[in-house]
């Protein structure tokens, strides 16, 4: 089964991190506020990069790795994805 790693970009310019296995149904959820407790009250919520990996523990690590670059490095990664 496909995982996603994606980043969402919040109404106070925030970006959060997360993973999934359906991605629109993952964003639908942080719009209704059954997302992450980090993401609500802080909409609009835009989906800004998502990258697939083989399976739920490469999400993991991948994820781990995308929390751990600043700001700056997150917003190079998701221009180099357009």
């Amino acid at each position: 089964m496909i995982w996603y790693v994606y980043i969402l970009r919040c109404g106070d310019g925030t970006l959060y991190t997360g993973i999934t296995d359906n991605v629109s149904r993952r964003l639908a959820a942080h719009r209704a506020g059954k997302g992450a407790k980090y993401t609500r009250g802080r909409g609009p919520l835009e989906l800004v990069y998502q990258e697939a990996v083989p399976d739920k523990s490469a999400a993991l690590k991948r994820e781990n790795a995308l929390k751990k670059l600043t700001k700056q490095q997150k917003e190079r990664l998701i221009l180099e994805q357009i």
